[in-house]
């Protein structure tokens, strides 16, 4: 049997997307959930798939724990599959609707996009997110996953394929593609057959997506997050902000980078930042902070103009000292990739101000970066992090996988 064609599966993706426009929200719902179940049952084959891809890769690497498997990981992913088959269906959603003077009737209705591709790295979860999230918005997808990960993919893939064989929806609802360059520069111009990509990953991929597709792309992914600590800042509530938005997860993109502390509170610094050593933290801190700190905490380093602007996906952390709110302000503007920004702070005036002008997706008010994600919003899994402002911003979920279209019903009215 000859090797299908990119060109020949983006078809077959194609036309699984229209099928997908006639079954029923039950039957999706019950793949599903039986796509849960299989996960859990086939959980020893793909941990050993898993563990292929982790024997490749130095347990240094800050994707290495992006990329790992475990038992826990896995059920915690069907867990979220079965979150989303719980969830209403985004589609066929009256948005809005109206009557014309005439009698023309108008519905706005939400409807899927089609076929989506998402170009994204070391993360196997995406894999089963990005297909339960797709199939539960009726979209086929064609999923680019990074070589580091194409065992555990592959895995995933199978396990997938076999629920839809089971249950006779098309194979081609889902579409795992080589991990090679080529595939990827083919999915970018594939004007026609795709109608959106999504990238996951970092700076430099989505740099590369958004400066080379011809199909529209909605970015999402890199994180350079922010916690501002105002004079006005609890210490306690800020040790236990700073720890969990630093350390819970230092590879992924709500994890922060930058600690902005009031001048006034310098010498709370040593205290609030405390919690950090267990973790084994490297703080990079400007002069002011370093001062403070030298003989206080032990892995510290002096910043430089590096440090600003940076996302470390691993137990670092910049720290830099500023006379008031306006220029925490100015810093996160010149520096944030407007992803997830936070402030520790009572007064709440400061408050207001820093939650109506921060540019970001996500503006915490005394609560970490780490809770920007998809399921801590109640969304379900999720499909990325957008930090643009057309269409989605934030946790993209099943609503952000629909577009609409207008229904207009009448009686036979003509146009004067």
């Amino acid at each position: 049997m000859m090797e299908q064609t990119l060109k020949d599966q983006l078809k077959e993706a194609r036309k699984a997307s229209h099928a997908l426009n006639r079954v029923s929200e039950e039957q999706i719902d019950r793949v599903l959930m039986n796509l849960a179940d299989a996960v859990e049952k086939h959980m020893e084959t793909i941990l050993q798939a898993n563990a292929a891809d982790l024997s490749r890769m130095d347990p240094a690497d800050p994707k290495y724990d992006r990329l790992r498997l475990s038992q826990e990981r896995i059920q915690g992913m069907a867990a979220d599959i079965r979150k989303v088959a719980d969830l209403a269906s985004p589609c066929d959603v009256v948005l809005k609707e109206w009557t014309q003077p005439n009698g023309m009737h108008i519905r706005k209705v939400s409807v899927p996009f089609g076929v989506i591709g998402v170009i994204y790295e070391a993360r196997p979860n995406v894999t089963l997110d990005v297909f339960s999230l797709c199939l539960k918005s009726r979209n086929a997808c064609v999923l680019k996953g990074g070589s580091d990960a194409d065992v555990s993919n592959s895995a995933l893939r199978d396990v997938i394929r076999t629920v839809l064989e089971e249950e006779n929806f098309p194979e081609a609802c889902v579409t795992l593609l080589p991990p090679g360059h080529e595939q990827t520069q083919e999915m970018l111009r594939a004007v026609g057959d795709i109608d959106l990509i999504i990238p996951r990953g970092s700076r430099n991929l989505i740099q590369y997506v958004r400066s080379h597709a011809l199909v529209p792309v909605i970015e999402t992914g890199a994180g350079i997050c922010h916690c501002y600590f105002h004079s006005s800042g609890s210490l306690e509530k800020g040790k236990a902000i700073v720890c969990n938005a630093k350390t819970r997860r230092v590879s992924v993109c709500n994890a922060l980078d930058c600690l902005l502390i009031d001048r006034s509170r310098l010498a709370d610094l040593p205290e609030l930042v405390s919690p950090l050593a267990a973790c084994q933290v490297e703080i990079y801190a400007d002069d002011e902070a370093y001062g403070v700190l030298k003989g206080k905490y032990e892995r510290l380093e002096h910043a430089s103009e590096e440090s600003w602007g940076r996302e470390y996906l691993d137990y670092k952390m910049s720290v830099r000292v500023l006379s008031g709110l306006e220029e925490a302000l100015e810093h996160i503007a010149c520096y944030s990739s407007h992803h997830s920004e936070s402030v520790v702070a009572e007064d709440p005036e400061v408050c207001r101000i820093f939650s109506r002008e921060v540019d970001a997706a996500c503006v915490y008010t005394n609560l970490p970066t780490s809770f920007t994600d998809g399921g801590q919003f109640g969304f379900g899994a999720e499909i990325g992090i957008s930090t643009q402002k057309l269409h989605a911003r934030g946790p993209m979920a099943l609503p952000e996988l629909t577009t609409y279209k207008y229904l207009i019903s009448g009686d036979g009215q003509i146009r004067d």
